[in-house]
């Protein structure tokens, strides 16, 4: 079965773009061309990822992001506008995966789509015994869910495949190109804007105080950690 991928942009220009490539590459697409009708497609006929256009009429990018994240975490890859880098970094806090700044060619294009869709394939092979625990956090491997004091937390694909690095390497510091490279893939071990963000995002989303962590730990100028719980 193809991988369809749901293309959303109010500028029919890079609508066709998005569609000829993304078919060349025998994907299968659906379009929308506003954020209404982008939700109620996907809510009808959910995807395997989706491109979402920032500005658009009815319901802008953002928005789109934020309900759709509601109840599901589908890869998001955001199309933002040249230099606005509030624009992405908006994004990536409403829990888009990535982003491509227009204008943009049908390699790179390409090659986000590709790397997503490989890290939202979680691998299967993450870990011998099905349930880790730290603190008040717990990960069931087998079925990808994350539950804090005993609450389910909801995670993006990317956030979840970043929480298992941790998860997988406890009181091993790791660095800021260590974690690019292995979650988001080499071509992006300088993009440390995307880490920070995502980091972020999960403090906010698994700590009781995200200002004062105890499952991801910044040693400053080295990288992160997940500090062993009786190091704590």
């Amino acid at each position: 079965m193809p991988t369809k991928i749901l293309v959303v942009d109010d500028e029919p220009r890079y609508l066709r773009l998005l569609e000829a490539n993304l078919r060349t590459e025998g994907y299968e697409v659906i379009s929308a061309q506003d954020g209404l009708q982008a939700v109620e497609i996907f809510s009808a006929t959910p995807t395997d990822l989706i491109l979402l256009d920032v500005m658009m009429p009815k319901l802008d990018g953002f928005a789109v992001c934020q309900r759709i994240r509601q109840f599901s975490n589908v890869p998001v890859i955001m199309l933002t506008a040249k230099g606005e880098e509030q624009d992405r970094v908006r994004g990536l806090d409403m829990g888009a995966d990535d982003y491509l700044t227009k204008p943009f060619s049908a390699t790179e294009l390409l090659a986000r789509v590709r790397a997503v869709l490989r890290r939202s394939q979680v691998s299967k092979d993450v870990s011998q015994s099905r349930v880790f625990e730290h603190n008040n956090l717990r990960i069931d491997f087998a079925r990808a869910e994350v539950w804090r004091e005993n609450q389910p937390v909801f995670l993006s694909a990317t956030e979840y495949r970043l929480l298992l690095q941790f998860a997988h390497n406890v009181g091993k510091v790791m660095s800021a190109e260590e974690l690019l490279t292995s979650v988001w893939g080499a071509e992006y071990r300088e993009d440390k804007e995307i880490l920070w963000v995502s980091i972020a995002r999960l403090r906010q989303k698994l700590e009781t105080d995200s200002h004062n962590p105890r499952h991801i730990v910044t040693r400053s100028g080295l990288g992160y950690l997940m500090p062993p719980v009786d190091a704590e």
